[in-house]
């Protein structure tokens, strides 16, 4: 899952000068200590495990991992009091972007780690950044994918097959309501959520290009997301009674369960429902939202990029911890335990719940994230679950332009 600094943390960011001090230090024992704040829940276990793997063969480095509810405001209050981590952990999303442009992250461009990396991925997340700023301020470490996960043992029970349209979709979707299902499982009541269907249906229908066209003036959401709002509101009525009640954790709970045949989720979401329900018969397959198959692409990103604040005291220590989480047998055991898919060159996904999506990733038929290139702060999946509940598409598509503008022009 990704989550969202608030619009005052990031322009707080960019607007705090005093940015020397760093929250490392020394033990009373000799220890170097290295702070580490995450800004995801799913992987804490994870990083707890690599954690002790790598002390245990660095003694004399000691890692506080730090992964908040609310890490955007934990890292806000942080900052006022000029006490930024040592190492951050986050999403490679708008956020990334303020931070690499404020110029409080380490520049790895003469780093060899860099090299490790797949050369797409630097791309992103460079664009992020924006390209008339020079430097390589994180590592793409997880990428993620948005898919349609789906339960194999009632796909066959309704007779029903991977899609390859949209038409096709509605069709499986339809099949599976006369059929006295839930063709959908949403959990809406987590605004971000919806935010899963509408990047699959915006970077393929508006392109991967919107956000720069939108930025200079060449277009709108009004003028390039009408079908994309139709076919949101359209996957809706293949929901449940209370799509806008069910919250993430409860729907991944009621999916391994066996309510629901289909459910828009990422990756992530796989060892959520997994843990519930170790015997769940899972697949997965890309949204395909045009009658064009051709044309219908994977959303993927860089849900996990490791870096370092400029001004750590022990960057030494820090760069050691990289180069450990770098390692092609730490990103395998990081990618296996999180169902994900790694940055690295070389390291690759072999779980077989993940067959419906290996060619997007081997053919390079994947688009970017949308929502990733707004701007940080415009709170685009609130305004969403509003539309999703009133339903009225011209006032939904003009407030998402306005918003937009508001938080450019600041």
């Amino acid at each position: 899952m990704i989550r969202k600094m608030t619009a005052a943390a990031a322009a707080l960011i960019l607007g705090t000068s005093i940015l020397a001090g760093c929250s490392s230090g020394e033990d009373d024992d000799g220890k170097v200590t290295l702070n580490l704040l995450s800004n995801k829940s799913e992987n804490i276990n994870t990083y707890k495990g690599l954690i002790e793997e790598f002390e245990a063969e660095n003694p004399d480095i000691k890692i506080k991992f730090d992964s908040p509810p609310e890490a955007e405001t934990v890292l806000r209050t942080r900052l006022v009091k000029n006490d930024i981590p040592d190492l951050m952990f986050i999403a490679g999303n708008a956020t990334y972007g303020e931070l690499g442009r404020a110029g409080v992250l380490h520049d790895f461009s003469d780093s060899e780690l860099v090299e490790k990396i797949q050369p797409s991925y630097i791309d992103m997340i460079d664009r992020l950044v924006g390209l008339e700023q020079e430097g390589v301020f994180g590592l793409p470490y997880a990428t993620n994918a948005n898919a349609v996960i789906y339960n194999k043992q009632k796909f066959e029970e309704l007779g029903l097959e991977v899609p390859k349209t949209w038409d096709e979709f509605i069709e499986i979707l339809e099949k599976a309501k006369a059929a006295g299902e839930i063709p959908i499982y949403f959990t809406l009541k987590d605004a971000w959520t919806g935010m899963i269907s509408w990047n699959s249906l915006g970077g393929n229908i508006a392109g991967e290009e919107f956000a720069d066209k939108k930025s200079s003036g060449k277009t709108t959401f009004v003028k390039s997301y009408d079908e994309v709002a139709d076919k949101m509101l359209t996957l809706t009525k293949y929901g449940h009674k209370d799509n806008l009640g069910v919250a993430y954790g409860d729907g991944n709970n009621a999916f391994a369960a066996g309510e629901g045949v289909m459910y828009i989720q990422g990756n992530w979401a796989i060892p959520e429902i997994l843990k519930a329900n170790p015997d769940a018969d899972l697949g997965v397959f890309p949204m395909p939202v045009t009658n064009d198959p051709e044309k219908n692409k994977l959303v993927s990103g860089v849900d996990v990029l490791l870096t370092i604040s400029k001004d750590s005291e022990h960057k030494e220590e820090a760069m050691k911890f990289l180069e450990f989480m770098t390692e092609k047998e730490t990103s395998k055991r990081y990618i296996d335990e999180q169902k994900a898919f790694s940055a690295i060159e070389g390291v690759f996904q072999e779980d077989p719940v993940f067959e419906g999506i290996k060619e997007n990733f081997e053919e390079g038929t994947i688009t970017s994230f949308q929502d990733h290139y707004y701007p940080a702060g415009m709170g685009a999946e609130n305004i969403l679950q509003e539309f999703l509940i009133e339903k009225k598409k011209e006032t939904f598509l003009k407030k998402l332009d306005r918003e937009w503008e508001k938080v450019e022009d600041r």
